[in-house]
Order: structure tokens, then sequence, then C-alpha cells
């Protein structure tokens, strides 16, 4: 069997009866986190130029599905881009490190779209989203994509697919022309996180949700797609990712681990190899007395962190919000001028705030090698202080806040939704809302849920 008849196996095979208890719930904790970064995007730039091109194209066909923040049904594919940028946006949904990164709640809003359109009970999405969780975060851990030139959210192109296609009910053989459609003709570019960012950044996996549920759409009605996608001569491992062996035996089940248990929720906005940062710049916050007293700043990460937030001249410069929120240098500067960082940290007067800039020429960032070696089971920074006294200063954190070794509670969680939320919804509403993902195994279909996701 090649590799996509075999994920379309496991994935067509996959019941909720499989997962462990442990398992859904922390499915549940994840969706409930998702939607709280969902509800604090809704007016986004990038999602407001999105949402107003899908209103143009709404739909009441069996193929629909509602837009967040509004009660417009758009066609599946549209709905996954839009809702999925919003989910993506303040760099706050959770994170999966291994040889390539991944977002996999990125996966959620087109399982949502998906479970709608298809009137499917809480169950199926649970299992749906945990399917998707396993695919993805199981490639990131096969091939590493981001030193070859791609991007992560190739993988979310077969992890998509095959869990709305599960939604949609297709047959094994149409799982596997959905992954042969999706992976052959949508391919993304590094280039996306790379130098100064953009608005892409945050809609760079939701295009990706789009090609993929538009793929399986096609699949569902026949379409067939090149073969074989991932081993042929011209497939995915000769021309994307180099070959890897991918063993179904040790994916998710009643007796193995879900991926999806060893995701990291995020405490804080901001790209997640510098979270530990942010928890060691705190500690030290309270060991000076003035910001005015540091003479410099070292930050020593693994090489995923200096590469991806401090190894090129935009990171002490940022001009776009993007770019920020994926500079070591701003954030742990950020962090140390006001103990704490949320969405408003990454508002332009911030971020071009002439005091922080002159600041950061104070700060280095170098990858230190016995830091690297302890990555991705742990994803540690050290941050060294010395003053103009002379006194040196130095903390490292190995596991933030919300790392599987150091997880967030679902109390927390709840906090973090609510804090989100709050702006957008009012107590009762999130009330509601939390209390619908909790008991999401009981809902005959997404109605309720969506529904309370209008503003």
């Amino acid at each position: 069997m090649t590799l996509a008849e075999d994920l379309a196996e496991y994935s067509y095979s996959l019941s909720y009866n499989d997962l462990p208890s442990e398992t859904v719930t922390e499915t549940k904790k994840r969706i409930l986190d998702a939607l709280g970064c969902a509800i604090a995007g809704l007016n986004v730039e990038p999602a407001l130029i999105a949402r107003e091109y899908a209103m143009n194209i709404t739909s009441k066909s069996n193929i629909a599905a509602t837009l967040w923040g509004s009660e417009k049904k758009t066609a599946i594919p549209l709905a996954s881009f839009v809702n999925s940028i919003v989910v993506r946006y303040f760099d706050y949904n959770d994170t999966y490190l291994s040889k390539e990164p991944a977002h996999p709640s990125d996966n959620i809003p087109s399982c949502i779209a998906a479970a709608e359109a298809s009137k499917t009970n809480g169950k199926a999405l649970i299992t749906a989203v945990a399917l998707a969780y396993e695919v993805q975060c199981r490639l990131a851990d096969a091939a590493d994509l981001r030193h070859r030139g791609w991007d992560h959210v190739c993988y979310g192109l077969v992890s998509v697919a095959l869990a709305v296609g599960k939604l949609l009910g297709l047959t094994k053989k149409q799982l596997v022309q959905a992954i042969n459609l999706s992976l052959n003709s949508h391919i993304t570019m590094r280039q996306v996180r790379s130098g100064e960012l953009s608005m892409w950044k945050g809609c760079s996996f939701a295009e990706s949700a789009r090609n993929a549920v538009f793929s399986t759409l096609l699949a569902k009605n026949g379409m067939t797609g090149p073969s074989p996608i991932f081993e042929g001569d011209m497939g995915f491992w000769k021309q994307v990712s180099g070959s890897f062996d991918l063993d179904i035996k040790t994916f998710g089940n009643r007796k193995n681990r879900f991926k999806i248990n060893d995701t990291s929720i995020k405490y804080f906005p901001a790209e997640y190899h510098s979270q530990s940062a942010i928890w060691a710049a705190l500690k030290l916050r309270d060991e000076i007395g003035n910001i005015s007293d540091i003479e410099n700043v070292e930050i020593a990460s693994q090489e995923a962190g200096f590469t991806i937030l401090g190894n090129d001249t935009s990171k002490w410069n940022p001009e776009t919000k993007e770019t920020a929120d994926h500079s070591l240098p701003y954030i742990v500067a950020r962090t140390l001028w006001d103990g704490n960082i949320n969405n408003d940290t990454y508002t332009k007067k911030k971020f071009r705030d002439r005091g922080i800039l002159n600041f950061m020429k104070k700060i280095t960032v170098i990858n230190d090698q016995e830091i690297t070696k302890m990555y991705p089971k742990r994803v540690a920074n050290r941050i060294t202080l010395k003053l103009k006294s002379g006194k040196i200063l130095s903390e490292q954190v190995n596991d933030p806040k919300g790392h599987p070794y150091n997880p967030m509670t679902e109390i927390e969680i709840e906090r973090k939704f609510n804090t989100l939320a709050k702006s957008m919804l009012n107590q009762s509403k999130r009330k509601a809302l939390i209390n619908a993902v909790l008991s999401l195994e009981t809902l005959k279909d997404m109605n309720k849920l969506v529904n309370l996701l209008s503003l």
C-alpha cells in the first residue's frame, strides 16, 4: 500500500470509541482555546478583508458553513479560510514542535465547518479534530520542511483533507484522492516566515485549509488526483520533504497515545519558541531596580528560536505586527518594560516606539548548542542581563506554562478564553460557549456551537 492509502485506512477506521477519555478532554480544551483566539481576532484587518470577500458568496446549500462572528453562510472552503485566519492571527493558538513545527489547532475551523455542513454530531467532531492533530503531528515528526525552503502548512493539506473527508463521509478510496489532489497542487514556500513578515503569515494555513477542503469536495464527487503522491517519481518525497518512514501502527488508538496530548497551549500571544524567554524575563524583571539599569541583554535560544525569531535585522526593527510577534528581541524587551505580553503588545504604537527600538539595540540573540540539544522535548531560553553596576543576572526556563511537561489546567484555559472573548461576547454567552465545548460529545449537531459564535 502507498502512504496515502495507509493514512486513508487509518482515518477511515478511527472512531470516537478509540479515543481514551484523556484524549477527549484534551481535544475539547484545544477547541475551547482555539475559539477564544478566534473571537479575539474577529475584527482584525486580514479577517475583515477575507470576510468581506466571502460574504459576497453566500450559500444555503448542503456544503455551506457559517462565517464566525456573523450568521452568514458561505461555501465550506471559504468558511474554512476566513475562520482559520481568526484563530491564527494573534499567534496565540497551540503548537507542536518536532522536526517540523506546527500549529495543529489551525485544523479546527475546517473541522467545525465540515461538521456543521454535514450536520454531524459532537463525537464525530472530536474524533475528526483528534485525527487532524494525529496526522499533522506525525508528519511533523517524520521530516523537516523548513530547512528545505517549504512551510509547515504543507502537512496541513493532508490533515485537513483527511479530517474533513471523514466528516463528509468519504470512502477510503475517496480519502486517498483527497490527499492526492490537495498535496499535489498547493505546496507553500517558507518565504511566508522569512524576513519582514506580512499579513499572509497568519493566512498561510488558512489557504492550505481552503485548498484541502476544496480538493476533498472534488474527491467526494469523483475527481482523481496524481498518484502515488508521496512516493512517485515527481512526488512529495522527491520534490519537497525527502523520503521518510511513517509507521501507521504507532498512531493513536486505544493502546497508543494520541499526539494531541503532546501539543502545547500558549500562555502568552507570541511565537512558541519565545514562551520560555518571556517567563525568564519576568523572573529577572523582579530583580532589577529600573529598566535603565540594564547595560545589555543576551538571549540564548535553541536553533529553531534563533533561526525563526532572532537571525535577521528585521527582528530588531519590526515594521509589522507579524514581525513583532516573531521577534525575540522585541518580545523580551517588551516583557522587561511592561511586565506582560498580551494582544496589545503588537500595536504599531508599541512596536514602533522609539524607546523600545533603542533598548533593543542592547539585545543579542545566540544559538546555544546545549539548549539546542534539549530541543524539541524542551523549548528552553536563557536570558542574561548585565547591569550598569557590573552585576550579572541570568535565568533559564525549560518548560513554559502550557508545555506538556507544565500543562495549563482547564480553569486556566477558561480564564484565557474569557480574557480573549470578553470584549466581543457578554458573560452569559461566554459561559454558554464554554459549556457547549466542554459537553461537546452530547451535541447532536453544530448549530448551538456556531450560533454562539455570532456577535
